[in-house]
């Protein structure tokens, strides 16, 4: 059993669930306005928009032995305490619970074609792990974005089925700040991707992969990695100044629980060189994400 919880992330698996959680109840239920989605029905899309990540990963897992093998031989698990005939049936039945619960879930709100959703994320997963990971810079964008639409889907079946003329501009205001939070997870994310290509350069190198450190070099995609840690870095930024001013508490949150850590994050890819200082990075990007996600229950009185 704890070989399975490890096989399937289960740590990032919460980690989806607390975010789709806090955006329908710390965000839009705090609004009262009546959102398209019930308990048993959010609690369907978190249970489906899971067991499609846990496959994802399942299939990651199982198309990583070789790189896992030299990178993480430790943390190897598919072929040392679960079978790969077993890692695939998890897998199948992780994506036809996951895919059955997105078509009951979107036939139940009156948009059925809301389900190819489900069916197009559960096939990049599997693409993404058989053939697009090893290419240059295509894996890492696919699995942020797939990450960005993780909360992304909570608004299409919350906002979307209820958009009538009258109410379109409040809710597409409510739209664009999940919007905003995909944005966040997305970069975080793709750095975090890129962080973890050069810590794992050696494997990935032994695989025959064409990630962007062995493409353009170790050096040079540490560079670029620093650039990029300080697009959220002067993003947030930005917003803490300009919007959360009038906020004691949320500005104090920024400041010591996301600025901060970016901040340190860009300090510390400036100065990287050995696989410990990319690993070091990639945990503080998880922390990162999380406290991100948690500002929702810190921003919102600003936003009445």
């Amino acid at each position: 059993m704890r070989g399975i919880l490890n096989l399937v992330r289960w740590k990032n698996l919460l980690l989806i669930a607390l975010v789709q959680l806090l955006i329908k109840y710390a965000f839009l239920e705090s609004f009262g306005v009546d959102f398209g989605l019930s308990t048993l029905q959010i609690s369907i899309l978190v249970i489906a928009t899971v067991c499609i990540a846990a496959a994802g990963n399942v299939i990651n897992d199982i198309y990583d032995v070789e790189t896992d093998f030299v990178n993480n031989p430790d943390k190897l698990i598919v072929g040392k305490f679960i079978s790969e005939k077993t890692a695939y049936n998890v897998f199948i039945v992780l994506n036809v619970i996951g895919v059955g619960l997105g078509y009951y879930l979107s036939q139940s709100v009156g948009r059925i074609g809301f389900f190819s959703i489900f069916v197009v994320i559960s096939a990049l997963l599997y693409v993404y792990a058989s053939y697009l990971k090893p290419a240059f810079l295509i894996g890492n964008i696919i699995i942020s974005a797939l990450v960005a639409l993780s909360i992304i889907v909570v608004g299409i079946f919350e906002i979307l089925p209820i958009i009538t003329t009258e109410n379109r501009q409040t809710l597409f205001t409510f739209f664009k700040i999940i919007l905003d939070y995909a944005l966040f997870a997305f970069i975080i994310n793709l750095i975090r991707e890129i962080a973890k290509d050069i810590e794992d350069i050696d494997g990935d190198y032994k695989a025959g992969m064409r990630t962007l450190p062995i493409v353009i070099g170790r050096e040079r995609a540490g560079n670029i990695l620093f650039i990029l840690t300080l697009i959220p870095l002067f993003a947030v930024s930005y917003y803490t100044i300009n919007s959360l001013y009038k906020n004691q508490v949320a500005v104090i949150y920024f400041l010591v629980l996301i600025i901060a850590p970016l901040l340190y994050i860009s300090i510390k890819s400036f100065n990287a060189k050995t696989k410990n200082d990319y690993h070091h990075i990639s945990n503080v990007l998880k922390l990162v994400m999380l406290f991100g996600m948690l500002s929702l229950l810190i921003y919102l009185p600003i936003l009445r």
